[in-house]
């Protein structure tokens, strides 16, 4: 897991974010297949960090979220 200003494109907004402060996460899912590596930033902040993850990693954040549970 890596952190990183690059911002690759195109950004998928979470389902669950709101355009009125709620909890906005984007991700690229189309760096995915050819690096195995999902890119996961705050979409009220496109310009700040990246948090870079693995495939495997990102799907167990998805489970987490999906869950409703705190780890």
């Amino acid at each position: 897991m890596t952190a990183t200003t690059n911002s690759p494109a195109p950004w998928v907004k979470s389902s669950h974010s709101t355009d009125n402060g709620g909890a906005c996460v984007e991700w690229a899912p189309s760096n995915a297949p050819a690096t195995g590596i999902v890119p996961v930033r705050d979409s009220k902040n496109p310009d700040g960090p990246v948090l870079n993850v693995s495939v495997s990693a990102f799907a167990g954040l998805v489970t987490l979220a999906r869950s409703g549970t705190n780890a």
